[in-house]
């Protein structure tokens, strides 16, 4: 008993098997297309944006150095101020690694005011200070896209967070 083979295709016609090989090829592609590449641009930076970058690292660099120089003149704010400044300093440290280049690290000037010695004076003081550079941080947030913005904005949330503490 031998039976009839199907017949062929016609030319130009699509069988299952192509169709199936067609579609994963076509799904392939957009899946390839969709996925950055290691050199994906959508988070560089311009010239005038490194700038504003340093520019934050310094702000940032003097809310550190503030709280330093808190520390030192009003010890008796160790207990409530030392957790704000190692957020500080945390904040700093993301911030550097944000900025693309070699920032290092620079003398950061507060106000050119030393703070005070008086515990109450001092928690003002550096309110001032905290609340300056959060509205700084704020500021420069549009400037920039994706990760970069997102780091500035939250910086800014956290100082404001700093600022109603220190209140």
């Amino acid at each position: 008993m031998s039976g009839l083979l199907p017949a062929p295709p016609a030319a130009g016609a699509f069988t299952r098997r192509s169709l199936l090989l067609a579609t994963l090829a076509g799904s392939a592609l957009v899946a390839t297309g969709c996925t950055g590449t290691p050199g994906d641009v959508t988070d560089a930076v311009t010239p005038a944006q490194v700038d504003q970058l340093a520019a934050q690292v310094r702000v940032q660099e003097a809310v550190v150095t503030a709280y330093d120089q808190a520390l030192s003149t009003a010890p008796e704010l160790a207990a409530s101020l030392t957790p704000l400044a190692a957020q500080a300093l945390a904040q700093l440290d993301r911030l550097r690694a944000a900025a693309p280049g070699d920032l290092g690290t620079t003398a950061a000037a507060t106000s050119g005011v030393a703070a005070p010695t008086d515990p109450t004076e001092a928690r003002a003081w550096l309110r001032g200070l905290v609340g300056t550079a959060a509205a700084a941080h704020a500021a420069a947030c549009p400037e920039f896209t994706g990760g970069r913005a997102a780091l500035l904005g939250s910086i800014a949330a956290g100082l404001r967070g700093q600022e109603t503490v220190l209140a």
